[in-house]
């Protein structure tokens, strides 16, 4: 009688085992992955001139209090089984050491698909206080852009809506005497904001 509740025992222990690393593969394949977000595209145009003498950005900075930033911020979702619900994004771009920022834009609440990508093309309106100053070092090919951003994710899998988590993100933009990212490599992809990064952009 002992022999026998010892082995069922033991054969219940190896069932029970095989259930929790089931169980754990499971949780391990449906846990989603969190979303990338890039900053595919960004330039400080000139104003639209037909004259091919036009002035020159840094001119147009010097007569113009403000101006105008394009950017293009790619939001992928790697997941095959989760769609991703984000709300508003809060979207911040400072000069240089600067803790004023450039301009800000939030982006409205969406739900993002599984495994899509979304661009989201938009434009800030530059900041006066630091406008001129950033056009310059433009003219030199010395500036370089932060850009944070907040928001709050929550995902669906099969049904079922997670808690929201937080994403406080950061990236470095080096811009070209075009306005534009400079380098071959044309993306910069936004990271997990650093804890100095963060309390700049809580005082700023």
């Amino acid at each position: 009688m002992f022999e026998h509740n010892k082995s069922f025992g033991i054969w219940l222990f190896q069932v029970l085992g095989l259930l929790g690393l089931l169980a754990f593969f499971l949780w391990l394949g449906l846990r989603p992955k969190s979303p990338t977000y890039a900053i595919v595209d960004f330039s400080v145009p000139s104003s639209n001139s037909s004259n091919s003498n036009a002035t020159s950005l840094v001119d147009q900075g010097t007569q113009s209090q403000s101006g105008a930033v394009l950017f293009n911020l790619e939001i992928h979702n790697p997941n095959q089984d989760s769609g991703i619900y984000h709300d508003d994004i809060s979207l911040t771009f400072y000069y240089g050491q600067d803790t004023v920022a450039v301009g800000q834009k939030t982006v409205p609440a969406f739900y993002q698909g599984k495994d899509e990508t979304r661009q989201i093309v938009d434009c800030i309106d530059g900041n006066g206080q630091v406008w001129k100053t950033l056009l310059a070092s433009i003219r030199n090919a010395t500036a370089v852009m932060n850009v944070g951003l907040v928001t709050s994710i929550r995902y669906r899998t099969l049904g079922h809506k997670s808690k929201r988590h937080r994403m406080n993100l950061q990236g470095l933009i080096k811009i070209g005497s075009d306005g534009k990212i400079l380098g071959m490599k044309k993306k910069v992809k936004l990271t997990h904001a650093s804890k100095k990064w963060k309390q700049r952009a809580t005082r700023s």
